[in-house]
């Protein structure tokens, strides 16, 4: 593709109200996106799904935002805005869903052809659900199965920080223009994340965080990987439009219980009733997705089935891995009235006044064993005075 060819492709995908599928269309009929841009708009006009998309046609937006795009691409190290005719743009996106005809990515953009798992989950997630997500991403780095989520708070962020601690490779798919960080917070986070893994965006500069945004960048994360796990989500939870999507394209759907107390476990729970795989430890992912564990890259799905397609290479056998989540030699050194206070917590929001009812201890020795058990790591403190176990 010539200069001239790749400027009037990233003028015409960013014009605004031309989406996917309006892009294909016209690139179909006038065989280029030069000779399509040359074209008026009475001649565009059958080919528009949504009409306001004629007001823009050839327009001074759509230059500056191409303009913008270009110098953004030069500007900033290791970026690159990836066009869906160039050889390395990730196969996958084209399997149940039609591929965004631009990306904006920072990083590493090898890392969107590597083995990679999801993980989602709710942005307000209980500390506990945190420490699982980081402990679930840094092991699966590990094992070079890149980590996927979509840079949220909650399990979106510690998803992406633990691959980072298992000095593996996270993909941040972001529901903004990739020049801008949502949440702010994570900016540090995001810099790490350009530096040892990949930033992808299908949204123009400048997009700010709308919440119509949010599941088309869903349905990406779904799509990049080859499993979705969900960890903590409300019967309303975004994640689960990941999920659905992620069913929908032939890829593996999996969720962790919890409490049936806790609200974010319902959405996981009404996930495993419709037959998605319920995880307790690293194995029961990689038993579930074994393909995760070929060094191969990734290439594309079977309609017919969600076998994954990879080269000649047999699949590698499951071999025993470490358990997460256990500890038996931390648990064996805690005492005698530790171990019923955190029996007592189960995996629940509790508050103390609920302890000394049904453990029948006193009142000052639920509180001195609380406070051990915070300081051990083994609970949090929680808003209200209550307090969850968040280690086993």
């Amino acid at each position: 593709m010539n200069e001239l060819e790749r400027y009037a492709w990233i003028e015409l995908a960013l014009t605004p109200y031309i989406g996917s599928e309006t892009f294909l269309r016209i690139l179909k009929h006038f065989g280029s996106a030069q000779i399509a841009l040359a074209a008026d708009v009475a001649e565009i006009k059958p080919f528009l799904i949504r009409s306001r998309a004629g007001q823009y046609w050839r327009s001074e937006e759509a230059r500056k935002a191409a303009e913008a795009a270009l110098q953004w691409e030069q500007k900033h190290e290791n970026a690159r805005l990836l066009l869906l005719a160039e050889s390395d743009y990730p196969p996958l996106l084209s399997e149940g869903l039609t591929p965004p005809p631009l990306l904006f990515i920072r990083g590493n953009i090898h890392y969107l052809q590597q083995p990679s798992l999801a993980i989602v989950g709710s942005r307000h997630a209980t500390p506990q659900a945190m420490r699982i997500a980081r402990d679930f991403a840094k092991a699966l780095a590990q094992k070079e199965i890149a980590v996927i989520s979509g840079m949220a708070d909650g399990i979106d962020t510690a998803a992406h920080q633990g691959a980072l601690l298992g000095k593996g490779t996270t993909v941040a798919v972001w529901g903004t223009g990739i020049d801008r960080v949502y949440p702010a917070r994570n900016k540090s986070l995001a810099a790490e994340i350009a530096e040892h893994g990949c930033i992808i965006s299908e949204f123009p500069l400048g997009t700010r965080s709308l919440a119509g945004n949010f599941p088309r960048r869903n349905r990406l994360i779904a799509a990049l990987s080859q499993g979705t796990l969900v960890i903590e989500a409300a019967t309303e939870s975004g994640s689960l439009i990941t999920a659905r999507l992620a069913g929908e394209m032939g890829r593996e759907v999996m969720a962790i219980p919890g409490s049936i107390d806790n609200p974010l476990s319902k959405g996981c729970h009404a996930l495993i009733k419709q037959g998605a795989k319920l995880v307790e430890n690293l194995d029961d992912i990689l038993h579930e997705c074994p393909f995760l564990l070929q060094k191969t890259q990734v290439h594309s799905y079977s309609h017919q089935s969600s076998q994954f397609i990879q080269s000649d290479t047999p699949v590698l056998l499951v071999e025993e891995t470490e358990y997460l989540l256990l500890d038996k030699t931390a648990a064996s050194k805690l005492t005698s009235p530790e171990k019923q206070i955190l029996d007592g917590l189960g995996y629940g929001i509790v508050h103390p006044d609920t302890l000394v009812s049904t453990l029948g201890i006193p009142a000052t020795d639920v509180y001195a064993n609380l406070m051990a058990l915070e300081l051990g790591g083994w609970i949090t403190a929680l808003p209200g005075g209550c307090y969850q176990r968040i280690k086993s």
